[in-house]
């Protein structure tokens, strides 16, 4: 995946384009992510006993839920500008290259 935890990505597609948040989660099996800030969805949860000594609080509680990753895209360090990914083997490591101003990621 090119998108890694702790990227800063922007969404560039869905109700909250143009947001930027930090990767919190990456899902590779889904093909999502989470992302701080983005796609908060409500749910309604109901009172739930915990083992007989309190009860869990109910109400609407309120959450990210994962993105598809082909809706966000990273957000380069150097030009703060969202950008595609690209592979530097030139060194003999893969590493990750802002295909804009060609700075390394990581």
């Amino acid at each position: 995946m090119k998108i890694k935890k702790g990227d800063t990505v922007e969404v560039i597609a869905g109700d909250d384009r143009g947001k930027r948040g930090t990767v919190r989660r990456v899902l590779p099996k889904e093909g999502r992510v989470l992302v701080s800030g983005v796609n908060l969805v409500k749910k309604h949860q109901r009172r739930m006993p915990t083992g007989g000594r309190t009860q869990a609080q109910g109400g609407v509680i309120e959450f990210e839920a994962p993105i598809h990753i082909s809706n966000v895209m990273l957000v380069c360090p150097t030009c703060k500008k969202p950008t595609r990914v690209v592979y530097d083997t030139s060194s003999g490591t893969r590493s990750r290259m802002c295909k804009r101003c060609r700075a390394m990621i990581d």
